[in-house]
Order: structure tokens, then C-alpha cells, then sequence
């Protein structure tokens, strides 16, 4: 279970201090599906890297299963179970996509392992499994492949930021395969999304609307989808849901 306790963040401008996040207490049980969505510059991305540890809090506590994690890295919270896929993956000259597949994972695996996680996000592992994670890989191939990272790792909870980011319309409607198999298959963990497609939200268990640095609501998908895709205001929110996040 995740618990954030009056987490905020800000950050010095010209202007003085911009608050990016306000005051956010939230839980996500385990085993759960949720999906972080609203407005542009609402938040999303910096509390998505304030879980991971990319950023770290100016105030408030992060708890993982009651322990205390707010001030650990990124690499220590990874080895607490915590995955995150960046919105831009990052390009690695020199490793192979086997190699960062087995580096992920944590433990020895096969190729045909390997390949396996390849074919979870519609990658011919044939053509993948040597590649070098670098230039020659469009974004839309790089963005399967941290995902693939993420399938291999198998951890406590699973951060996405904005997966659906630079792929093509056939990766979209497969990557949300990937998450229903994920539902399906990681018993014990908890997946937490940001992202602004209503096929996402779909699938999502509970959904969290971020506003201005705070929750402006968090419920049941059955309670939270309807109120976004019929209400004026939700629907200018949700207008933005498109975009990419800046905050």
C-alpha cells in the first residue's frame, strides 16, 4: 500500500515559490488499478516523480507498506518495489535491449524470456532482442520497451507516466492489453497511470482527478468516469487530456 501524507512540492521561480503540489494525502490499496488524470500543468507528472523519488517533497511524508520512504533515491525505492516508466524514455548507447531487459528483471533471465516480454507489447523479438537501446529506435519503439522493462521487473507497485506518449494507434489499442493482462497476472501489485485517454480510465479501478496541485476527486471508475465525459467543466478538463503534461 502507498500512502502519501500532505505531500507538497514547489519549486523557486522569479516570482518566488511555485507550488506544484498542494497539501495531497492519498492512498492506493494493493492490487488496485489507478488512473491520475486531468488538466494540463494540474500536477500529474510531478507527483508521478515524487512517488519514484525523481523529486523529492518540500513537505509531507511517502509510505510504502507503512515504512517510510520520503527520503530514499530512486534506486533504493526501485529495490522497495517501486517501477516507473518515464513519459521520454531514455536511450541507452552501448546496451542491448536483452541486456536492459535482464537488468530490469533483477535475476537471470532466458531470451526466451526475454522475448516473451518483447511480445507482451507487440515487438517481434526477433527484430528487438539485439538491438541497442539508442537513436536507431523511434519513440514509439523505445516507449514498449520500458514497458517490457516494467513486465520484467513485476514490482509492488508499477508507475506509468502517459504510456500512451508517441505511439501509434495499433501500439495504443495493444498497450491496453498489456495493462488488462497486468490486472490480470500481477496479483499482489498495483499499477498507478497517469493518462489522459478515456480507454485507460476505462479499465481503471479508481480514477484521481488532479487539479491545481490538488485531488479535486478520487473514486470508483464508476463514479468518477461518468461525472468527467458529462459535465462542461469535466469536458474542458478532459479536452486536455490529449496533451502532454508539463508540470
Amino acid at each position: 500500500m502507498l500512502e502519501l501524507k500532505n505531500i507538497s512540492f514547489g519549486v523557486d521561480g522569479e516570482e518566488g515559490k511555485k507550488e506544484i503540489i498542494r497539501d495531497i494525502s492519498l492512498t492506493i490499496n494493493e492490487k488496485q488499478f489507478v488512473v491520475i488524470t486531468g488538466p494540463n500543468g494540474g500536477g500529474k507528472s510531478t507527483l508521478a516523480k515524487l512517488i519514484a523519488g525523481i523529486e523529492k517533497p518540500t513537505s509531507g511524508q511517502i509510505l510504502l507498506d507503512g515504512e517510510d520512504i520520503t527520503d530514499l533515491s530512486i534506486t533504493e525505492r526501485a529495490r522497495k518495489g517501486i517501477s516507473f516508466a518515464l513519459q521520454q524514455p531514455v536511450r541507452f548507447k552501448g546496451i542491448e535491449v536483452y541486456d536492459l531487459l535482464r537488468i530490469a528483471s533483477g535475476k537471470f533471465i532466458s531470451i526466451t524470456d526475454a522475448c516473451e516480454y518483447l511480445s507482451e507489447v507487440g515487438l517481434c523479438a526477433r527484430d528487438y532482442i539485439n538491438r541497442e537501446v539508442n537513436s536507431s529506435l523511434s519513440g514509439g519503439e523505445l516507449k514498449r520497451i520500458e514497458i517490457a522493462t516494467v513486465l520484467a521487473r513485476n514490482t509492488r507497485l508499477s508507475v506509468f507516466d502517459e504510456p500512451e506518449a508517441g505511439i501509434d494507434l495499433w501500439s495504443f489499442q495493444n498497450l491496453i492489453k498489456v495493462f488488462e493482462r497486468m490486472q490480470e497476472t500481477h496479483k499482489d501489485g498495483s499499477i498507478l497511470i497517469i493518462s489522459h485517454q478515456e480507454r485507460i480510465l476505462d479499465i481503471a479501478d479508481e480514477i484521481v482527478v488532479l487539479a491545481e496541485g490538488k485531488v479535486v476527486q478520487h473514486g470508483p471508475k464508476e463514479e468518477i468516469l461518468p461525472g468527467l465525459l458529462g459535465t462542461s467543466s469535466a469536458v474542458n478538463a478532459c479536452a486536455q487530456l490529449k496533451g502532454g503534461e508539463k508540470a
